[in-house]
């Protein structure tokens, strides 16, 4: 597979170019490794009166790649304008436009991507008031809009801490595993069937402990009959529903 590495910010030499730097670095052949500054590339939408060699450049490069490493500093919560740019010139590839303004995957359904990004946040702040979240987010609400598959991320907080000194080795590690990751991937990794049986396994573990806290409640609430248990099981269910796909789409971010 070619793996190629996208570099969205603006220090070349900065702690999201050392990710990026990292997780290129440890990708083993017969897999190969090519990394591009966006920087260097003029992002302009194209058209017929305003060519744009630079985008079709760009789109050859993605159409044989198998897997992109998107790298971008959070400035102001949120993504770079290199890489928003980046996306924004890009839809009309990215994506497939039906007559009713719907959008659907285009030509690169199915490659796998990963995402890395960082942020002078501390990262316990990181943590508890999440500023990358809106990174992660919108490269996620993208990418698999254009039916590409996740395959990790990584973020390194603090780097106000940690210019001019590099990554610290636990981050480093954190990286490798995902470069690990990478070199084990396949070109089309449809995992549907897997996330039916994930999907399963959760609604059986919910059900099972919103029957426990039933049990639990009969001893203190003598409230007993058919429309009770139904409305009681529904609303603990519905609250551990929403607890645990917050836990997974905003809390699971790797922040530290």
């Amino acid at each position: 597979m070619q793996v190629l590495g996208i570099f969205a910010g603006t220090n070349p030499d900065g702690i999201t170019a050392q990710m990026l730097a990292t997780v290129m670095d440890n990708i083993k052949a017969p897999n190969t490794a090519i990394t591009i500054n966006l920087n260097d590339y003029n992002l302009h939408p194209a058209g017929p009166k305003h060519p744009n060699r630079d985008l079709g450049k760009l789109v050859q490069l993605l159409i044989k790649s198998d897997v992109w490493v998107i790298a971008t500093p959070t400035y102001w919560g949120h993504e770079s304008g290199t890489l928003k740019q980046f996306f924004d010139i890009l839809r009309h590839y990215l994506v497939r436009i039906d007559h009713r303004g719907g959008m659907h995957p285009g030509r690169f359904k199915n490659k796998h991507y990963v995402t890395l990004t960082s942020c002078y946040k501390q990262a316990w702040a990181n943590f508890f008031s999440p500023a990358t979240d809106p990174t992660f987010q919108t490269v996620d609400k993208v990418l698999s809009t254009a039916g590409l598959i996740k395959l990790g991320e990584a973020v390194q907080a603090g780097t106000w801490d940690h210019e001019g000194q590099g990554l610290p080795e636990k981050k480093i590690n954190r990286l490798r595993k995902l470069s690990e990751k990478i070199n084990q991937s396949q070109r089309k990794d449809d995992q549907t069937v897997k996330r039916y049986f994930e999907l399963f396994a959760i609604v059986a573990i919910m059900t099972l402990i919103t029957m426990g806290i039933q049990v639990g409640l009969s001893h203190l609430v003598p409230v007993s009959g058919f429309w009770w248990t139904y409305l009681s099981f529904v609303v603990i269910f519905f609250v551990l529903l929403a607890t645990i796909l917050h836990l997974l789409t905003v809390r699971l971010h790797a922040r530290k």
